[in-house]
């Protein structure tokens, strides 16, 4: 039975996640590629073959490619810049900047409450191409998307480089509910890390982990819910279903979004009550939206509030 693939017209699938150059997901290849102007002919005639548009910004798309993004989309996708958490990640600016004992500076929300994840990165704001591309993948179905993801979450994960510890890390992806998995066909999560620890696998320790963690039952939309409403919506609906593979180990938990971090909080307490040692977190965007500025500051029930005093030296 032959196997037909979706090809588009578009721009090699591909971003620049940083400045920095990333490796190939597949290893070193033997490029062979043809004369110029051969593969101008071609991508003409496929152009005028197969006409197709860019599915974020509508522009009539002219290169050979699977995923139907221009050029110019993909390289407008930049990283998040500006002062943030060192915790969970949101942007805090001066009027509501705190510091921990080290000196670090945490948002009003971390300043407060002790979070079950040591720390959590994202590559950038979930927000116009980003959020599309997301989209294309997620309720698209445009499996090539996740490649280009899976490059800007490997890019996120490298100033976590210097804080892992020595041993393998189990890299988990927030799971769905079965019937979600089974209507979606996939776990964007899942494929998502999967392109991601091909790129950068932090010299080897982290190991993709799936299975491990599951949803034990179905959850409501979350939109338009409040920090309260969606931790409500979030208790117990995970578990760990082989706690021996992550006991005493450090775990990396990756998702497509950070929004509140209702959903990463649930997931790393219940890692943590299994016997992981330490849960970081790392997501392709996160949803910008000030936590320092949010009025929820009621803490789930197995957290604790914390005094975090602003150093002396910062202090002054």
């Amino acid at each position: 039975m032959s196997v037909r693939e979706a090809v588009f017209s578009s721009s090699e699938d591909r971003i620049r996640a940083s400045q920095a150059a990333v490796p190939e997901a597949w290893g070193p290849v033997v490029s062979r590629q043809p004369r110029a102007w051969a593969r101008h002919a071609a991508e003409s005639l496929f152009a005028v073959l197969f006409p197709s548009d860019c599915r974020i910004c509508g522009e009539f798309l002219t290169n050979i490619s699977r995923l139907p993004v221009c050029r110019h989309c993909l390289d407008a996708i930049r990283p998040a810049s500006g002062k943030v958490c060192s915790v969970c990640g949101e942007r805090v600016f001066s009027p509501h900047l705190f510091y921990d004992v080290a000196g670090a500076p945490v948002c009003r929300l971390c300043h407060a409450v002790k979070q079950p994840f040591a720390k959590a990165v994202s590559y950038g704001r979930y927000e116009k191409g980003l959020r599309d591309l997301i989209h294309l993948l997620k309720y698209g179905g445009v499996r090539p998307a996740a490649n280009v993801l899976g490059r800007m979450l490997a890019d996120a994960i490298v100033p976590l480089d210097s804080v892992f510890g020595k041993e393998s890390i189990a890299a988990i992806p927030v799971p769905l509910h079965v019937s979600k998995r089974r209507e979606r066909g996939f776990n964007q999560a899942e494929v998502i890390a999967a392109a991601a620890i091909k790129l950068n696998s932090s010299g080897g320790r982290l190991r993709l982990t799936d299975r491990v963690l599951e949803r034990r039952r179905e959850t409501r939309s979350q939109i338009g819910m409040t920090p309260h409403q969606r931790r409500e919506n979030m208790r117990g609906a995970f578990t760990v279903a082989r706690s021996h593979e992550i006991r005493g180990r450090e775990i990396l938990l990756i998702d497509d979004v950070y929004t509140t971090g209702a959903t990463v909080s649930e997931c790393a307490r219940v890692l943590l009550r299994a016997g992981a040692s330490r849960v970081w977190v790392a997501t392709v965007a996160r949803t910008p939206k000030m936590a320092s500025q949010s009025g929820e500051l009621e803490p789930p029930a197995d957290q604790e509030f914390i005094a975090a005093e602003v150093p002396p030296a910062l202090a002054s």
